[in-house]
């Protein structure tokens, strides 16, 4: 069984897998990587760390300029998902070891959990990022972002809040997704976009989409996020062991990318 991507986005073990695997095996996963619907999900730094093994990436150059600066914008629905792609933004510039914009983006994931009502659960970890990124201490942001995205689920599930909980994951998914098919897209390989061999998570969150309230559902960025997924689908969904090519990861990239660029938009 494979196992599928989100970039809602976390630490990874670095001895997790010892050799560059042509996709990862479900059954070396470290504990951090989650379960949805008996959908195995790796964190995001999991993923970061089969492409490092892969060919080092240039993470800079995958950086989303602005995202640190992103305002709570739209309703709860929209914010969340917002949340999600500066979360995986986080990881992001870790990789990149950018401390400057990590320390913004811990700001910035403050000011967007105040606009859902969950401060409270993020406050401590939004000044141990800030703090780590200033020494560089590149694993205690990871374990501090991992932190962040699992306190804001908890306090969204005591709220009642499950389906802004998935969203903040699919909208972590979405730019981790984005960032993921641009590096593959600068160096291509084969093993590179095997990552996005995903079918069975596709299907979840769709299926968690469906379920969702008629307001949420209403919502013009959800639908522009659920039709996105249905345009993804096909292209994860080939057979195994066919590659997927780079045309395809390229369709990823530009369906991704324009998603996450309507999260980023005030409705007008």
């Amino acid at each position: 069984m494979k196992n599928a991507l989100c970039l809602a986005l976390v630490a990874f073990a670095a001895n997790a897998l010892a050799e560059t695997p042509a996709h990862i095996d479900v059954s070396k996963l470290p504990q951090q990587s989650k379960m949805i619907d008996a959908v195995v999900v790796p964190v995001p730094s999991e993923i970061f760390g089969v492409l490092d093994k892969l060919g080092k990436p240039n993470w800079t150059a995958v950086q989303r300029e602005g995202t640190s600066s992103s305002k709570a914008i739209g309703d709860s629905a929209q914010i969340a998902l917002l949340l999600g792609t500066v979360i995986a933004e986080g990881f992001i510039a870790v990789e990149a070891e950018d401390a400057a914009e990590v320390e913004e983006i811990g700001k910035c994931v403050l000011s967007l959990a105040s606009a859902i009502g969950v401060r409270r659960a993020v406050v401590k970890r939004s000044n141990s990022i800030s703090g780590y990124a200033k020494k560089k201490n590149w694993n205690a942001v990871r374990k501090e972002l991992d932190g962040a995205l699992s306190d804001v689920k908890a306090a969204m599930l005591e709220l009642k809040s499950e389906q802004l909980s998935q969203l903040v994951s699919l909208g972590g998914w979405l730019r981790g997704t984005e960032a993921l098919t641009a590096v593959v897209s600068k160096t291509y390989s084969k093993d590179g976009a095997e990552l996005l061999h995903q079918p069975l998570l596709l299907d979840t969150f769709e299926k968690q989409i469906v379920g969702m309230t008629p307001k949420i559902k209403a919502n013009p960025v959800v639908t522009k996020v659920q039709e996105g997924l249905l345009k993804i689908r096909p292209l994860v969904g080939i057979n195994d062991g066919t590659d997927i090519s780079e045309k395809t990861v390229n369709e990823i990239g530009a369906i991704t990318a324009d998603i996450v660029k309507a999260i980023n938009t005030k409705v007008k």
